[in-house]
This record gives structure tokens, sequence and C-alpha cells, in this order.
């Protein structure tokens, strides 16, 4: 069995300004998944990152 070893990731916070639409879907998209709006927008970072033509 493999041992459990927990990390802590290192994350920073930082501040945007996001239209009030933009806003009002993340917060419903999120809620239709049940996850925060912070881990949604995370994600959503990661997948553009990840699905980005150089």
């Amino acid at each position: 069995m493999t041992n459990f070893r927990p990390i802590k990731q290192e994350k920073a916070v930082i501040s945007i300004r996001l239209d009030v639409e933009i806003l009002k879907t993340l917060d419903e998209l999120s809620g239709d998944v049940n996850i925060s709006r912070n881990e949604f927008i995370v994600q959503c970072i990661k997948f553009a990152l990840e699905n980005l033509h150089k």
C-alpha cells in the first residue's frame, strides 16, 4: 500500500476585474456543478492553457 503524503501546493492571491455578466455566468456554472467560484475559474484557466494553440 502506498503511504499518503500530503503536500501543500503553492498558491497566490490575485485580484481581477470581470464584466458583471461574466461573473454572473461563472456563479451560475459553478453552482450547477457544486464547486466554488474560485475552483471553477482555476479549472477554466487550466483547461484554456492546456488547450492553447501556439
